[in-house]
């Protein structure tokens, strides 16, 4: 066994234990690996061990690993911040985009999404704890936002995605994640079908579970840590 096929049984056996610690059943939260940085010779093994959902947050780095893994039928989720000009490549070649924090951002995704492609599955990303250096949409802000994606063609607006900040504090990190969980909830309450929460890393996937994640995105944790 390789040592990510090996990290990957251990991601895996975390979310089963975060999942019945919590009370939900174990496939109610699904692993996204981010591969951002790491070769597609990673991608490769990880792929070789069952995992087929990916995740990555540069626009070329992406584009060119995914053409370098055509073939392999992997689902790739774009994570990062977005920027407007840089949309075509992921309203073409993604099958889920977790980061739109502007309206621009969708419409163009909207527009851009090649006709006869299922519609791109959409999160709003929510600046939680308010960081100057995070991107994402105010709480405050997130629920105009919303309605506005859920109305454009191409787009299927399935849930809010959060980064918290780093955090050792339990207590402080479930709050995070509640804080985003109450907003999908008000959201459903308004007429939005929400289903996702794209929320917890390799350092906090735990507490993202018990607040109710049903993505959680884990790169160190299965790649190793980056340079």
């Amino acid at each position: 066994m390789t040592s990510i096929a090996a990290n990957l049984q251990a991601v895996r056996a975390r979310i089963a234990a975060a999942c019945a610690a919590a009370g939900r059943p174990a496939d109610a939260v699904q692993l996204l690996a981010v591969s951002k940085t790491w070769p597609a010779a990673g991608v490769r093994e990880a792929a070789a061990a069952g995992q087929r959902a990916f995740g990555e947050n540069y626009v070329q780095e992406a584009v060119d690993k995914a053409a370098e893994l055509t073939g392999l039928q992997l689902d790739w989720h774009f994570i990062g911040p977005l920027q407007s000009n840089k949309t075509r490549p992921v309203a073409e070649g993604f099958a889920w985009v977790h980061s739109v924090d502007r309206l621009k951002v969708a419409e163009r995704l909207a527009a851009q999404r090649p006709h006869g492609m299922p519609p791109l599955q959409a999160c709003i990303q929510v600046n939680v704890s308010g960081e100057a250096s995070k991107s994402g949409c105010a709480p405050d802000q997130a629920a105009a936002l919303a309605h506005a994606v859920a109305a454009l063609p191409g787009l299927r607006l399935r849930g809010l995605m959060a980064i918290p900040e780093p955090s050792d504090d339990s207590r402080l990190q479930r709050s995070r994640f509640a804080l985003l969980r109450q907003l999908r909830d008000r959201l459903n309450a308004e007429g939005l079908g929400l289903d996702t929460l794209s929320m917890g890393m390799s350092e906090d996937l735990e507490a993202a579970i018990m607040e109710g994640a049903t993505i959680v995105r884990v790169g160190t944790a299965i790649f190793g840590k980056r340079d």
